[in-house]
């Protein structure tokens, strides 16, 4: 301990002080308390310090990095308070080497991963958080901070065929390998966790750097690995970012690392990918899409379009296609494309299936009963999960029992994938609504790889085909006569099964006449008329009385 007075010099110093510092007490008066306890070299601390030196405050405590005479360092917990007789202060310092040293092997042991000896998640987050500070504050450096966040591809079987004492000593020479890449930069790496590390590039020089530091990563964990007399392969996933410092959030930063890296595994993994905020944009988007669908059905912002669909010889409308479209309240209108794949992952389907079912069931009816001369086929579009995921025969005998529609007035669609090669449960379905009066069609018939002779043991009516066949027929000049062949050959074979043909994408005169000539049946595309409102779809009925 040490007396000083109210200016900060030492008026007395005990026998204990002078050991502690290595020098003589009777030579430590009359100098400065703030030299000897080092006490400038913090600018918070000489504040504190000399608050209580000027009276404002009764007590001061820190922690400062003392030098011994000898040349060693220790660590002292110092305290200025005011003395009792309120003249002068006391300065006592406490050696706390020791309980330091312990919490720093503490420290490193809650900090580092004990397989790899990397830092850990906590400190990588901590060094982050620093990183991006520094960088968004420091003028001296560039203020950017690049990332490469990396996942080991096939670790897993790695460790469920080999045990995890070969997993772990993987898992150390794959962390030998990133320290060696990241030493030259002096980059920051470290296991996040299970077979995830990080490589941390602080004051980023721009993409490139982080770009080739990934670059390196990947090929040096190509190399097999020697474990144990073990030969393995693994590779990497890698997302990278980097981008300023300033105005990035630590959270932001790591979802649009685990975005990246998402992308990287989806494009076929062993190779990095660079964020790209569009990609980025069009995910948020469809998540909040997805999110949305089953609260959007109940509050009914969806609405149908209807194109007709039209006799290729007479030009009459002979039914329509219920097209829906969703009048999201942030994105507008959406056509189909954007949405249905989304509700077929999440079970949306099945509910806005039903709706469209309903609404178009229910249109089709009012117009049978304002124009009972020209009955209309309206024609639905069904997922294949609709007929797993919910009773598809019941709900079509509900919703025609409730509309007041005759089952030939409807058809369903459904694509040629969906449909061909149909068994079980969705056969039977398909069986039923047609044993129900109800015509089954098979949409972008010619698309994929069927047993065409199938086709004769399925209750289907129709066949759509695809609008990729029709292209062929656009040109005047130089048409393509492997197309006309091809569609010739698709409407006999329909035609010998008992089906009637529609031809999508229908958008000249010059395409609706060649393929009428080849026997197509009906039509439906822009030559005849866009989707369109449900009050647009009586104006296109004939005079005249037709047959249904």
């Amino acid at each position: 301990m040490a007396v000083i007075d109210r200016e900060g010099n030492v008026l007395d110093a005990n026998p204990a002080l002078g050991t502690l510092l290595g020098a003589d007490p009777a030579q430590l008066a009359a100098r400065g308390a703030a030299e000897l306890a080092e006490l400038r070299e913090d600018a918070r601390t000489w504040n504190d310090y000399r608050e209580v030196l000027l009276g404002h405050r009764e007590r001061m405590t820190c922690t400062r990095r003392l030098h011994h005479s000898d040349g060693h360092a220790l660590w002292a917990e110092i305290t200025v308070e005011t003395a009792p007789d309120s003249c002068s202060l006391l300065l006592s310092m406490a050696d706390i080497s020791d309980r330091r040293d312990l919490q720093g092997r503490l420290r490193h042991l809650q900090m580092h991963d004990p397989v790899t000896r990397l830092p850990n998640r906590n400190l990588f987050f901590e060094r982050l958080a620093a990183a991006l500070e520094a960088g968004a504050y420091d003028r001296a450096g560039t203020g950017r901070i690049g990332l490469c966040y990396l996942d080991l591809d096939g670790f897993k079987a790695i460790n469920d065929t080999l045990g995890h004492r070969v997993g772990d000593r993987l898992l150390r020479a794959v962390a030998q390998r990133l320290s060696e890449c990241a030493a030259p930069g002096d980059h920051l790496v470290a296991r996040l966790g299970g077979d995830e590390f990080a490589l941390l590039v602080r004051e980023s020089s721009g993409t490139e750097q982080v770009c080739e530091l990934a670059r390196s990563v990947l090929a040096a964990l190509q190399r097999p690995f020697d474990v144990g007399g073990q030969r393995l392969s693994v590779s990497a996933s890698i997302g990278v970012v980097e981008r300023p410092a300033a105005g990035t959030h630590t959270t932001w930063l790591m979802q649009a690392a685990d975005t990246t890296l998402y992308w990287a595994k989806e494009d076929g993994k062993a190779r990095w990918t660079l964020f790209d905020p569009e990609r980025n944009a069009h995910r948020m988007t469809r998540q909040a899409l997805s999110s949305t669908l089953r609260p959007a059905v109940e509050r009914e912002e969806f609405v149908l379009d209807y194109q007709p669909l039209v006799g290729l010889v007479d030009g009459v409308v002979r039914g329509v296609e219920a097209l829906v479209r969703w009048d999201h309240p942030q994105f507008g209108r959406l056509s189909p494309n954007r949405f249905v794949s989304l509700a077929e992952e999440n079970g949306a389907i099945v509910p806005l299936g039903r709706w469209v079912l309903r609404t178009a069931c229910r249109q089709a009816r009012a117009w049978q009963q304002a124009h009972p001369r020209h009955p209309l086929v309206v024609s639905v579009n069904v997922a294949v999960r609709q007929v797993w995921d919910s009773d598809l025969v019941a709900d079509v005998g509900t919703i025609l029992a409730e509309t007041g529609l005759p089952p030939r007035l409807l058809q369903l669609e459904l694509t040629e994938s969906a449909v061909m090669g149909s068994a079980g449960r969705p056969l039977q379905a398909l069986q039923q609504l047609s044993d129900m009066g109800v015509a089954i069609a098979i949409d972008d018939f010619g698309t994929g790889y069927s047993n065409l002779a199938y086709l004769s043991r399925l209750p289907v009516s129709t066949l759509k085909l695809d609008g990729s066949f029709v292209q062929g027929f656009r040109a005047e000049e130089h048409p393509n006569p492997a197309d006309e062949t091809i569609v010739r050959a698709l409407v006999e074979l329909a035609h010998r099964l008992g089906l009637t043909v529609v031809a999508e994408c229908v958008e000249s005169a010059e395409q609706a006449e060649r393929l009428g000539r080849i026997g197509c049946d009906t039509g439906q595309g822009w030559f005849y008329s866009r989707p369109v409102p449900p009050d647009r779809i009586p104006p296109m009925l004939p005079a005249c009385p037709v047959s249904p």
